[in-house]
């Protein structure tokens, strides 16, 4: 038989052991970020020493707040409301008549609950030659390849920065050697990625994770050289009349983990070498976007093909407003199916763009992913507005609607969310 006094005993033991944890890691996350902020100011004192008509400097430093109107699925995460500080300066110097440059864009963030967020990072730090009809690039870059706006399946260089956000929208710096031919054909890039950075996950008392603890201490590869495996990738680019188009190849180790689950029920990341073929095409003509992302994958498990294909139709300058509104819509396909890693296999995306083209450029950007098969959604709205020249005001929301047993999004059907984010750039 149970005795209460014993489990109200072990309680308090918790929540004294949870609390001293939590006051540690804040301590530790301030001291991080100070660091941090020391490491800019450093910079901020060196620059003048360089010339100053060469040197530019840029950045913002953001203070942003989530709130969670559901309690939390588990009993560690944190309840209602999140706050964090970011601040991301960005150095640019340029000599031989703006031939060779230099960017470095460190990146830090202090959040109050989750340790794995609070984190420093260089999101870019590399070094640029530029010839006549070709470049090179050596260090730490962000590269972006896609045309559709629900989806990137084609967008492989970097790795996903998912405690920043679950949109995969934000990236880790890759360590690269790019070579970009620019001819009357297109433009082509070669890239050498000697090594891999892997996928941050959140903490167990942060919100908007899957409810399994991960341990990046088990983490696996499939190749023997593991991190350091040479990763490489080419991709043709080029306009041909209205058509953009974009054709790629990669190979070395997968960006997105296996999940495999342990005896302890805690998730280990494990990471495939895989060759993916990409294809990304844009038409413009008149308001029409005609977009398509599609990839043909070997490494994890079968060879299968993926696509996201849709429109966006812009209305322009309605009843001379000024106002432009797009509407959106994009098919998801993933032959794995409700089996495969992909979040979306057989979804619509139904969106909006609002542009109001004042002088505050505020844009909104709110849409739906549907799931045809169990009607799950994902809800999403974006909208941003400045405020005088210095200040930017960013909102945002995410809503897991229906979410069924069997989708990933179905350990966040708590953690709907709004964003609110004020941003001072310099």
């Amino acid at each position: 038989m149970k005795n209460p006094k014993s489990e109200e005993r072990i309680s308090v033991e918790r929540k004294d052991t949870n609390l001293r944890n939590r006051s540690s890691l804040l301590s530790h996350s301030l001291f991080e970020f100070l660091r941090f902020s020391l490491f800019a100011i450093s910079l901020l004192v060196m620059a003048p020493q360089l010339n100053a008509q060469s040197l530019e400097l840029s950045g913002y430093l953001a203070a942003e707040s989530r709130i969670f109107p559901q309690s939390p699925l588990l009993g560690e995460q944190y309840e209602v409301g999140n706050l964090s500080l970011s601040l991301q300066p960005e150095f640019y110097y340029e000599w031989s008549g703006g031939d060779q440059s230099i960017l470095f864009v460190p990146f830090a963030r202090l959040d109050q609950h989750n340790g794995e967020r609070t984190h420093f990072d260089i999101r870019e730090f590399y070094w640029q030659r530029v010839w006549h009809s070709f470049e090179l690039s050596i260090g730490l870059r962000k590269i972006f390849w896609g045309v559709t706006e629900s989806q990137h399946l084609v967008d492989i260089i970097n790795q996903s920065d998912l405690v920043e956000n679950l949109d995969t929208e934000d990236k880790l710096g890759q360590p690269m050697v790019n070579l970009t031919l620019i001819q009357n054909w297109g433009a082509l890039d070669f890239f050498l990625m000697p090594y891999f950075r892997e996928r941050p996950f959140l903490t167990n008392e942060a919100r908007l994770r899957i409810p399994a603890p991960i341990d990046t201490d088990l983490t696996g590869y499939e190749s023997n050289a593991e991190e350091k495996h040479l990763d490489w990738a080419v991709r043709w680019f080029h306009t041909l009349g209205i058509f953009d188009i974009g054709l790629s190849h990669f190979s070395g180790t997968s960006r997105e983990p296996v999940i495999i689950p342990t005896i302890n029920i805690i998730g280990a990341p494990f990471y495939h070498t895989i060759d993916q073929t990409g294809l990304d095409l844009q038409a413009t003509t008149g308001g029409w976007l005609l977009k398509l992302e599609a990839i043909n994958r070997f490494g994890q498990g079968d060879r299968f093909f993926a696509t996201t294909a849709g429109f966006e139709y812009t209305f322009s300058n309605i009843r001379n407003s000024g106002i432009d509104v797009g509407l959106i819509m994009e098919y998801h396909y993933d032959e794995r199916g409700k089996e495969g890693l992909a979040p979306f296999d057989d979804d619509i995306f139904f969106g909006s763009r609002l542009a109001f083209n004042d002088v505050q450029s505020t844009d909104i950007l709110a849409g739906v992913i549907i799931d045809r098969d169990r009607r799950s959604s994902f809800l999403n709205l974006e909208a941003s507005r400045r405020l005088g020249d210095r200040y930017k005001l960013e909102v945002e929301f995410r809503g897991f609607v229906n979410a069924s047993s069997k989708d990933i999004f179905y350990g966040l059907r708590k953690d709907h969310y709004f964003q609110l984010e004020l941003a001072r750039y310099f």
